[in-house]
């Protein structure tokens, strides 16, 4: 058995539950005192909520009780039959309710999560006190819409060809390796992010099985899920949003990061939203400057109270 890993700053969750989304298990992480106000955290395609390890603490200490999940077939969720955008935003939908029910929280989302984020805010706005969204705007440019045939057609292979991945991968395995060899893979996505943040990543992230280490996402997830989704479809949502609102977007090019520039977005932010543009820095903002990042959402948030 590898002996636990530490990094300078991580602080493991204080409480630990699941959640029933419909039959799925959730599985819940919170930092901070659990009679604070809630301010979520949203993680990104194939991260889990153990991402927030130093983030998170840093956000606690400001006065807020911070609550992170596990998206479904991430981290500790339950691994499902099919995965969809939709699908998380009913997940979020039961997280929100099981802690907060129907009063409005302060919500920050990354990337995947800022996209999913954006939508729920602005089909229930009610349930947001403020919203920032890190990196998570994606931006291609709209094209023309499409006649009612087309769609259908879409429709149709997006969703023939999730079901001929899944028939594929429903039986396969990740493969084992070590820390180090686990660590190494991710850093192909994850390029800018140190080598010993990697490995602290793996022994959170990860399970230690007879053969070795396997990361908990489910083998058979891909990027984009089950059925059609657009990226102009979250940036439209967003245009229209209600609730203060914090947008952040990053200029150094990574694997995992959408590439959007502030000139692309600046018309789709509410009247009421500031963008802000860090040229110099990647996709994982919040790990690769956590507290300037906090300070910064600290800030915008104001006191908890």
């Amino acid at each position: 058995m590898e002996p636990p890993r530490t990094f300078p700053g991580a602080v493991s969750p204080d409480r630990h539950y699941r959640v029933n989304a419909d039959g799925v298990g959730i599985a819940v992480n919170e930092w901070g005192d659990e009679e604070a106000p809630v301010l979520m955290l949203v993680h990104g395609g194939a991260d889990f909520s153990r991402t927030f390890d130093v983030f998170a603490p840093m956000l606690a200490a400001g006065g807020w009780r911070v609550v992170a999940w596990d998206h479904r077939g991430h981290g500790d969720s339950d691994h499902t039959h099919l995965y969809s955008f939709e699908a998380d935003l009913r997940d979020a939908v039961r997280v929100f309710d099981t802690v907060a029910g129907q009063q409005p929280v302060a919500v920050l989302g990354h990337s995947k999560g800022g996209s999913i984020m954006s939508s729920l805010a602005d089909a229930q706005p009610f349930r947001f006190r403020a919203f920032v969204n890190l990196d998570g705007i994606p931006y291609r440019r709209p094209g023309p819409d499409l006649p009612e045939f087309q769609r259908a057609d879409a429709l149709n292979t997006e969703v023939a060809s999730w079901l001929e991945h899944r028939r594929r991968s429903s039986n396969g395995s990740r493969k084992p390796g070590t820390i180090p060899e686990l660590a190494a893979r991710r850093a192909n996505v994850n390029p800018r992010l140190t080598r010993e943040w990697l490995e602290y990543l793996v022994t959170v992230g990860a399970r230690e099985d007879a053969d070795g280490w396997r990361w908990k996402l489910d083998p058979s997830m891909r990027m984009g899920g089950f059925g059609p989704w657009r990226p102009e479809w979250a940036l439209f949502r967003l245009a229209g949003l209600a609730v203060p609102f914090l947008g952040v977007l990053v200029g150094a090019e990574e694997p995992m990061g959408w590439g959007t520039k502030p000139h692309q977005v600046e018309k789709f932010i509410p009247r009421h939203g500031r963008l802000e543009y860090f040229e110099e820095l990647g996709h994982f903002i919040h790990i690769e400057q956590p507290r300037m990042v906090a300070d910064m959402v600290l800030d915008f948030l104001g006191d908890p109270a």
